[in-house]
């Protein structure tokens, strides 16, 4: 390899020339006809059999270019781009200007680099902490839930139902006196008031005993999903077959030493009150740091490049595709669902990822100017942390996180260190 020339030829964006050696591109084409000959036939000779020379005379002398260009161009761009010194933000792009036996490859290698940071003040930052008291309602909250664990649901068969209560019913859509799809079920439980059906509909079984069957008259909402139904008006045919409510228990010392690791309400409200104000203090804390990342990102100058952001969406999205398929589904699922397009996904994201490549790129230049470094121990104890956290080793973790990039986050969070421990917090 051998990089002729590193061009800046506007903000962030730099071009190289790179050549490729007669001698290795040889080695390559060598490497594109052994890799292709059992699939090439010449008269005279076996299937795979046919020297390369008779190959090139039949087919060109340039015939296994490509496949050679392909073998050898991308670790020939590394070591350009490595030798450039540039941190490339995406891959680059490639265009083969030359090729030939005796001069080798020639190439173009456009290359976006990281944007250039300049960072305002981002020691001493005053910020207040302000921790919320944990409030009486905060703990019956709490006391609600631990309820809600033990509720009883108890069968009602003396009186029509109430909002609060879940009813059992069969129900058939229709509009215009026909049925529409996705309007029929059966054996559907539904809790009155809690807002699962569309406005009017459940208020409207209130009062209705098990048994009967009667017709509910509703209008669809105007932003409603399905385009044929919104804002129109629509009978629901209901057979009402079964309610229950839900009976709970009294807060008293007896549920809480049955159900808890305490002996009586007062020790378990105590206790309750302690993990909310350290949760409560956990959250003021965040809010410190998010306003000492605000700063810093307020403070910056650069001009960064707009596939930084895209990649950032990007990633986000994958990740949120991986989430749905550790709950069974998959994107093309989720947005048929929820009536969205890639590109509603991407804008909710956008945001979000603009506020997190900039911070990145905040840290990164605080790490620079205080010459920030992980230690090899450091290192090693992250990786081994990785490993135990996916029940992997450490040996399968560096297949797919190299040390520098490890070295690079946990120096990232020294910088976060450094910017609190530095902040001026009242």
């Amino acid at each position: 390899m051998s990089l002729k020339s590193t061009n800046k030829v506007e903000t962030n964006k730099y071009e190289l020339e790179v050549e490729i050696a007669p001698e290795a591109f040889e080695k390559a084409v060598q490497q594109a006809y052994l890799n292709n000959r059992k699939r090439i036939q010449i008269p005279g000779f076996r299937k795979g059999k046919a020297p390369r020379k008779l190959i090139e005379k039949e087919y060109g002398e340039g015939f296994f270019y490509e496949d050679a260009v392909n073998l050898i161009y991308g670790a020939e761009v590394d070591a350009a781009v490595k030798e450039a010194g540039l941190e490339l933000v995406t891959r680059p792009d490639v265009e083969v200007t030359a090729v030939s036996k005796d001069e080798g490859v020639k190439m173009k290698v456009t290359c976006t680099v990281k944007p250039e940071v300049q960072l305002g003040d981002y020691k001493g930052i005053e910020v207040e902490k302000t921790v919320a008291p944990v409030e009486d309602e905060d703990i019956d909250r709490e006391i609600k839930k631990l309820l809600e664990k033990n509720v009883r649901i108890v069968t009602v068969d003396d009186r029509p139902a109430e909002k609060g209560d879940t009813v059992k019913i069969d129900f058939e859509g229709f509009k215009d006196d026909v049925a529409f799809d996705g309007g029929k079920a059966e054996d559907f439980d539904l809790e009155l008031g809690s807002g699962q059906f569309i406005p009017g509909f459940e208020d409207a079984i209130v009062g209705h005993s098990v048994g009967e069957q009667f017709d509910i008259n509703v209008t669809f909402p105007e932003e409603y999903q399905v385009a044929d139904l919104a804002g129109a008006p629509a009978v629901f045919k209901i057979n009402l077959k079964g309610i229950t409510k839900k009976e709970y228990p009294e807060a008293d010392d007896e549920l809480i030493s049955e159900t808890t690791d305490f002996d009586t309400l007062d020790e378990y409200k105590a206790d309750v009150k302690k993990k909310l104000e350290e949760q409560n203090d956990k959250a003021a804390d965040n809010a410190v740091e998010n306003y000492l990342f605000d700063k810093v990102v307020e403070g910056m100058k650069a001009e960064i490049p707009e596939v930084m952001y895209e990649n950032r969406v990007n990633e986000m999205l994958n990740e949120f595709a991986m989430r749905l398929q550790s709950q069974g589904l998959n994107l093309d699922m989720y947005m048929k669902y929820s009536g969205q397009t890639p590109d509603d996904l991407k804008k909710t994201y956008r945001e979000q990822a603009e506020k997190q490549v900039k911070l990145r790129l905040a840290l990164e230049q605080v790490v620079k100017l205080e010459g920030i470094e992980a230690t090899s121990e450091e290192i090693e104890s992250e990786i081994n942390t990785i490993a135990q956290n996916n029940n992997i080793t450490a040996e399968e973790v560096r297949k797919y996180v190299s040390d520098s990039d490890v070295a690079k986050d946990i120096a990232v969070g020294k910088a976060v260190d450094l910017i609190k421990s530095n902040a001026v917090i009242k």
